[in-house]
């Protein structure tokens, strides 16, 4: 059987809830409404680490942050490993990546230098070895540019919303790809509706498309920040009086996305290639807002780590079909191959749910969810592990060993920890048994962030691959 094309598009933390077809009033997103409902939903789909790097690594390797090394952001992940882009290149499949990147980055705050941003051909590509128009890491999205085969910075134009520049780059490539006899790969990766949210960062047209509409503080806001949370989750007090109008500006930049994906599905099918492309919409992680007294991700609760994730197949994949299983980002890459019929290295930790795409039936009953540091910089006091299930949301953090409860169908704002209720006992013993062996399985034995520093970095912040390092677990018996 000739192998389909694949075309997998990625927003930057955009929430599952902030979604018109998962339920949310406020969001203007008939695109993406009738892709998922022409497609398969993953209604269960969680960003394995709910960071930039981390879920997008763990994408790539189809493993975890604590196997991978991409434990925080700022890190370069290692290239000896057997990733989705060098499986894509060795089947035969002509690939393609434009957007952001992020994991060539070692220096915080300094990422318009192109020793972070360029990343040259070669092994850090990952087998990404086609076309390339993408940058580590900026969230500016005017005067934005990108790279290709040199160090020069290449802007879109005066004006052009980074989101509609790259989308034309895409639509233009797969015009010119779409008479080949050979299957194409092409990843489109978005900047929004990351943050910054201010009014010079989303296109005033977008915008208008709020007027009037109001942006209240969800019912699990807090007004003082969460103590677990780490730098970038803290809200000041100016930060809080914003929370509406940044609210207005991430659902207008995901209306901008909506649009664009819109155009991508226009485009793909006047190339006469919709019956054998598969195409997927996901996200890397999701967004707090104030949500329990946050900002950010990098948490378990449900608008951090729930993202969509939508398939569509025409003559292959059901459409209209709503799948329950839970979804881990390292799932991705196995169930890619497994639809494509490439072989997933053995040392992939994801499952492949590319049958349970097909039929609606089976799949894992629960995620593993990992914190393994702040977003960004090593420091220690912020780690925790979870698992979530077609229900409930296990949690426990690394400091003092507190442990939450959720119940997301009866208290889908997570509102009440239920960890002490005679009643959910079971529940709990049931759920972090569930953790404990699945963390025991992949050789995690929940670090403190510093002891990743120590034994996986060097002094300029590449991950270094060892016996105590990266690839292998950490060694047994090294954990709290």
């Amino acid at each position: 059987m000739d192998r389909p094309n694949l075309v997998f598009v990625l927003a930057d933390q955009l929430r599952h809830g902030s979604l018109g077809y998962a339920g949310d009033p406020l969001a203007r997103t008939p695109d993406i409404d009738a892709f998922a409902a022409t497609g398969v939903d993953f209604t269960n789909a969680v960003a394995t680490a709910p960071v930039c790097a981390g879920m997008r690594a763990a994408m790539l390797t189809g493993t975890y942050p604590t196997t991978n090394g991409m434990v925080i952001n700022e890190l370069r992940l290692h290239p000896a490993q057997r990733c989705l882009g060098h499986v894509l290149r060795d089947g035969g499949y002509d690939t393609a990546y434009i957007g952001k990147w992020h994991l060539y980055a070692n220096e915080l705050g300094n990422h318009a230098d192109p020793k972070n941003s360029f990343v040259p051909r070669g092994p850090y590509r990952l087998g990404f070895d086609g076309y390339w128009a993408a940058y580590n890491f900026h969230h500016r999205y005017f005067d934005a540019w990108y790279h290709t085969e040199s160090p020069e910075q290449i802007r879109y134009g005066p004006g052009v919303y980074e989101p509609d520049g790259q989308t034309e780059l895409a639509i233009a490539w797969i015009r010119g790809r779409a008479a080949a006899r050979t299957p194409f790969a092409l990843f489109l990766s978005w900047g929004p509706p990351h943050d910054p949210w201010d009014d010079g960062n989303v296109p005033e047209a977008d915008r208008r498309r709020f007027d009037g509409v109001e942006f209240p503080h969800p019912p699990n806001y807090r007004a003082e920040n969460d103590p677990y949370g780490d730098f970038w989750s803290r809200m000041s007090s100016e930060d809080r009086a914003q929370l509406p109008g940044w609210r207005r500006n991430y659902y207008a930049m995901t209306g901008n996305l909506d649009t664009n994906l819109g155009r991508l599905l226009d485009a793909i099918e006047h190339a006469g290639i919709a019956q054998r492309t598969l195409v997927v919409f996901s996200s890397d992680h999701g967004e707090m807002l104030g949500a329990h007294g946050r900002r950010a991700k990098n948490v378990f609760y449900e608008e951090a780590v729930r993202v969509p994730f939508l398939l569509r197949w025409p003559g292959e994949l059901p459409s209209g079909l709503t799948v329950d299983a839970c979804l881990g980002t390292v799932d991705i890459a196995p169930t890619l191959t497994g639809l494509l019929g490439l072989p997933a290295p053995d040392e992939w930790e994801g499952d492949d749910l590319s049958g349970v795409a097909r039929d609606g039936t089976g799949g894992p009953d629960l995620a593993l969810l990992q914190g393994t540091g702040p977003v960004a910089v090593f420091a220690d006091g912020f780690e925790w592990r979870a698992v979530r299930d077609r229900r409930y949301t296990y949690a426990t953090y690394r400091v003092d060993g507190s442990e939450l409860l959720f119940d997301n169908l009866a208290d889908p704002f997570q509102l009440r920890n239920i960890v002490d209720d005679p009643a959910a006992r079971s529940i709990a013993r049931r759920l972090r048994g569930a953790m404990e062996a699945k963390m025991a399985q992949i050789g995690d034995t929940f670090e403190s962030s510093s002891w990743y520093e120590r034994n996986w970095t060097d002094g300029h912040r590449n991950i270094v691959a060892g016996a105590r390092g990266p690839f292998r677990g950490a060694p047994a018996g090294s954990g709290r």
